[in-house]
């Protein structure tokens, strides 16, 4: 039985916010099964993750992470940006023998936005400021590690990580759809930019 794969996400820290992105299309062998599906997710009100891999696995994290994140937050408050990284990594780790099959990027905002790249049995990263999962992501990266600067603006984030999400799609068999999914975490919170929002990229 053929599952639900494929993609490009990007994760990358501008001035005082992180930008998640993505395109939209996931496959199944050959044959395209949507070309508008969602790859990122509002994990909290300042957390978001995105998915690359089976989307099943990947559906059944966003809904562990967000019950665990509210029950959290009932308890003791918002969680922490790292503590939400953690928690993710200890549940990949704890299903090291039966593991989901994916790469995650979790990124979000508290005292600064952080960003956090996933590997399936929860190795995870947080030394660099930009992250790229899936099978589009060797491409995505040499626009990234070309344009990248320290401390861009918002605008100049989202334009740049669309423009490595486009070089992924030119070149990525598994990469594609009609619109590429962007959003935004910074003080104010979580926000997702409309098709009308990203018209001028």
């Amino acid at each position: 039985m053929e599952e639900k794969k494929g993609t490009t996400t990007i994760g990358l820290i501008a001035k005082d916010a992180v930008v998640l992105a993505a395109e939209q299309k996931s496959t199944m062998g050959y044959m395209i099964d949507s070309k508008v599906a969602q790859k990122i997710f509002q994990l909290d009100g300042h957390i978001g993750l995105t998915i690359a891999g089976s989307v099943g696995d990947a559906l059944a994290i966003v809904r562990l992470l967000k019950a665990q994140l509210k029950l959290f937050k009932l308890e003791r408050g918002p969680i922490t940006v790292k503590a939400a990284a953690t928690l993710l990594s200890n549940i990949l780790q704890g299903s090291k023998y039966f593991p989901y099959m994916n790469q995650f990027i979790l990124a979000g905002y508290d005292k600064e936005p952080s960003v956090y790249s996933m590997d399936p049995l929860g190795g995870f990263d947080v030394k660099d400021k930009f992250y790229s999962t899936g099978s589009g992501s060797p491409f995505a990266y040499g626009t990234l590690e070309a344009e990248f600067k320290e401390n861009m603006t918002v605008d100049d984030a989202v334009a740049l990580v669309v423009k490595a999400i486009r070089t992924a799609i030119e070149r990525d068999i598994g990469s594609g759809g009609k619109e590429i999914q962007v959003a935004v975490i910074d003080k104010n919170g979580y926000r997702e930019l409309s098709k009308q929002d990203l018209k001028k990229y």
